[in-house]
């Protein structure tokens, strides 16, 4: 259950990240709302999975799960380019997250 707890939070470090985008310097009210909730949610869940995972696992699976998940949404909506270099370093990044997944003992 921690580990399913840990995905959503990272997939709200995602929302979040993605929403720093859209509130254009913080100017933006709805935006702004929901990227601060977003974020409130992330790390109340990375909290939660914490109690359970060791810090170093959790932390880093989070941060792969958002490192990825955000490049890929950047491509995908803002048209960031995409070259072999980038995507075969997302790659590695989802790797070691299996990895980290795979070492933990919980």
């Amino acid at each position: 259950m921690h580990w399913l707890v840990l995905f959503i939070a990272g997939l709200f470090e995602v929302g979040w990240a993605v929403g720093l985008k859209y509130t254009e310097g913080f100017s933006r009210p709805w935006p702004t709302l929901g990227t601060v909730v977003a974020m409130i949610i992330s790390m109340g869940l990375l909290g939660l999975a914490m109690k359970s995972l060791p810090v170093g696992t959790a932390y880093g699976v989070w941060v792969g799960i958002g490192i990825a998940g955000t490049a890929l949404l950047g491509t995908v909506l803002f048209n960031e380019p995409v070259s072999l270099l980038r995507l075969i370093s997302l790659l590695l990044i989802v790797v070691g997250v299996l990895g980290l997944k795979l070492a933990s003992a919980a």
